[in-house]
């Protein structure tokens, strides 16, 4: 593994990238590390928030220790699930997380799922808990996508723009390098270097952006609603990974089509929750 990260255009290059840590024998994923770290301070932000709007920071502690593991899972079996043309020849890897392979709408739907069990056995109102709990899942978002980074991973089609990043031919998957990827290699003493969307950090700031306006909502929003967050929540996200999406080169598909699952997930869902935002809207006006 070459190691070298490059933005030409921003005039920086970063070397010895690592993919792992050791500790003793033991190799330790920096997407692991990453993934981790984005859970543990989205649940706390999730409880600070819980404290300051006249709820139980403990009850989202306990909500958390759930959803992280069935989010995960359901992540996990998601991208599975519409990678199957791969899985089926190597099924041993199906559980093999150190490279990657959790897709976020599969954690969500898992998210979602354990907030509706869990509110009903602790009688806590299901749409002010998605509200709150959103708040870490789009922080986690943010966060996590640096996973794919040092994965060099997640990343888009040939671009020339500002933020054009450059890897290493040596240090991605081959088969996600493009056509127009290879006609526009690089060689940088001596070593091939394909210049691509870093598309993992669009949507990590695309996420920041809307931590930013749902924090707004929960604070300082006049006419709240309970919902209006996470109705929020979809609405933003489903916008940039709608866009996002189609830059990728490593798109999950459906079934037997060319259409990434993904991308049309988003558009139904930035379709479903703004027509839900504009009717609470127009019920309240």
């Amino acid at each position: 593994m070459n190691g070298t990260i490059r933005f030409p255009h921003l005039g920086i290059t970063l070397h010895q990238v690592i993919k792992t840590v050791s500790v003793g024998n033991l190799e330790i994923a920096c997407y692991g590390i990453v993934l981790a770290t984005a859970m543990v301070t989205g649940l706390l932000l999730v409880m600070k928030v819980a404290d300051k709007t006249g709820q139980k920071g403990d009850d989202y502690f306990d909500l958390g220790m759930v959803a992280i593991v069935v989010s995960v899972l359901c992540a996990r079996i998601y991208y599975v699930v519409f990678s199957w043309d791969y899985y089926r020849e190597h099924l041993t890897e199906i559980v093999n997380l150190r490279k990657g392979g959790l897709a976020i709408y599969g954690g969500v739907i898992g998210g979602v799922l354990t907030v509706a069990v869990f509110c009903r056995i602790r009688k806590m109102r299901f749409w002010k808990t998605l509200d709150t709990a959103v708040l870490g899942l789009v922080w986690g978002q943010a966060l996590g996508r640096w996973g794919n980074f040092f994965n060099r991973e997640a990343f888009g089609s040939y671009t020339d723009n500002l933020l054009a990043m450059q890897l290493p031919v040596s240090d991605v998957r081959t088969y996600e390098v493009t056509q127009e990827m290879w006609q526009h290699v690089t060689t940088i003493n001596g070593v091939e270097y394909i210049q691509v969307h870093p598309t993992f950090l669009y949507e990590s700031i695309w996420n920041l952006v809307a931590l930013g306006i749902l924090l707004y909502l929960t604070f300082r929003a006049v006419k709240a609603y309970e919902g209006r967050v996470f109705l929020s929540y979809l609405f933003l996200y489903g916008v940039g990974r709608f866009w996002i999406e189609g830059l990728r080169t490593d798109q999950l598909l459906l079934p037997g089509t060319v259409i990434p699952v993904s991308q049309l997930l988003s558009g139904i869902l930035v379709i479903a929750a703004g027509a839900c935002l504009l009717w609470h809207r127009a019920k309240r006006n």
